[in-house]
């Protein structure tokens, strides 16, 4: 019988003395398992592993427990994919297409977005601590409850979309759009912005610690 995942499991390495997340193994049948696995570095045949993961993503809409720390993911669609419980930490993320991606309880931290197309979608209680995002839309998206502290910013949108009690604490957003957003109870806390705007969001109903702009 496969095993069930409903949350990604903290397995460790099982290389000795590793203390990297374990990526999710997936049996003959297709289905994700429990047992324990080798990180990215020390994985033996990480292009099997790699295949593996990918494949399943590709065919799955829904999509609950995975770990795929450390993992890059190039030129692929995720419209309308539903991730539950995922562990996608210190990955890259590179021209990514999507629309209406959903995303709960997953982790996100320090991993790297360039040129993504995020619109439409609707990430809740995830965590992004950390992460790069460089040229990436979240336009039109609910992203509530969701951590963005330590977040780096370039030229990224996240304009129109629902940010509620959400955290940017020392976040850094160059040239970033937050226009006509939901921030309520939304914390910028020491956040370094440069040219960074927030036309038409209410922010009398966020909260910040103003420190000058950078130059």
């Amino acid at each position: 019988m496969p095993y069930t995942v409903f949350m990604f499991e903290l397995n460790t390495c099982i290389h000795p003395s590793c203390q990297r997340a374990a990526l999710s193994t997936i049996d003959e049948t297709g289905c994700l398992t429990t047992r324990p696995n080798y990180c990215l570095k020390h994985i033996p045949q990480p292009e099997q592993i790699k295949d593996a993961i990918y494949e399943y993503i590709r065919t799955h809409q829904k999509i609950i427990g995975l770990n795929a720390c450390g993992l890059t993911f190039t030129d692929i669609d995720i419209t309308d994919k539903r991730f539950y419980g995922c562990n996608f930490q210190y990955c890259t993320f590179s021209n990514l297409h999507s629309e209406f991606f959903r995303s709960r309880m997953s982790m996100f931290d320090f991993s790297l977005f360039v040129d993504c197309n995020l619109i439409h979608s609707n990430l809740q209680f995830s965590s992004f601590a950390g992460a790069t995002f460089s040229h990436v839309l979240f336009t039109g998206s609910e992203l509530v409850h969701n951590n963005f502290c330590g977040i780096t910013s370039y030229q990224s949108s996240f304009d129109d979309s629902d940010l509620y009690n959400s955290r940017f604490i020392k976040a850094t957003l160059i040239d970033t759009s937050i226009r006509n957003c939901n921030i309520k109870r939304t914390i910028f806390y020491d956040a370094e912005q440069k040219n960074t705007s927030f036309n038409q969001s209410n922010t009398r109903e966020a909260e910040f610690t103003y420190i000058e702009e950078m130059e």
